[in-house]
């Protein structure tokens, strides 16, 4: 059975683009918000998160770029592109056409 704190197959890359929408933010930044905004339930691994990350910049869906952060020291910030942006609402429809029906089962079933 699976732990809470387990994301759904596909979700990261969402979760990810979402976090990144309102600012740039490096890889720690957005591991501790998607935790914070979960509410403590979601909590994204570096083995993860990191690999997720070089794949959507391949994509084109986020751009990094190395600056100095919050405590002095040089991080890759990530923002989402253009093409970054349209993929997020895709993905968020997607996810709301999926979490819908799983909701229509648990409900119905």
């Amino acid at each position: 059975m699976g732990k809470p704190n387990d994301l759904v197959q596909g979700t990261l890359d969402l979760l990810i683009l979402k976090t990144i929408s309102f600012e740039p933010k490096h890889g720690w930044a957005i591991a501790k918000r998607i935790q914070q905004v979960s509410g403590e339930v979601l909590q994204v691994q570096q083995g993860s998160l990191y690999p997720a990350l070089h794949r959507l910049e391949q994509q084109g869906w986020i751009r990094g770029k190395w600056e100095e952060s919050g405590t002095g020291r040089q991080a890759k910030f990530y923002s989402l592109t253009t093409a970054g942006r349209k993929q997020m609402e895709q993905e968020t429809t997607n996810w709301n056409r999926l979490s819908g029906a799983i909701n229509l089962v648990i409900e119905k079933a």
